[in-house]
């Protein structure tokens, strides 16, 4: 049997703009996203603190530092700059790989600049 298991948050992120004209997906600063382990092109899922909705798109990594989080194409429809948001990423894990798991999970100031990570 497999569980379906957080593998990365970044926990309270800061939309910093919104691009409605483009293909979509949700731009992060690549140094978030390597200390969530998260990749380019994954899917997410997103929790919008402010607004209570939810939905799924994928990443684009950002520029190192700059402290990105862009929300764009439709996904710009789900919030606005200032608005919280929960970024996760899940994977699939064995029974017996359960246990020991643990996300890698990263704090972040109102900036994005990352606080710490667990």
């Amino acid at each position: 049997m497999f569980r379906v298991m957080l593998a990365g948050k970044i926990h309270r992120a800061t939309v910093t703009e919104t691009h409605l004209d483009y293909e979509g997906s949700l731009t992060v600063d690549a140094d978030l996203l390597e200390a969530a382990g998260m990749v380019a092109y994954e899917q997410i899922q997103v929790y919008n603190v402010s607004t209570g909705d939810r939905f799924e798109t994928y990443l684009i990594e950002g520029p190192r530092h700059s402290g990105a989080i862009a929300l764009n194409g439709a996904a710009a429809r789900r919030g606005q700059p200032g608005d919280t948001l929960i970024i996760a990423t899940y994977h699939l894990l064995p029974e017996e790989q359960v246990p020991p798991h643990r996300p890698r999970v990263v704090f972040v100031d109102e900036k994005n600049a990352r606080l710490s990570s667990a």
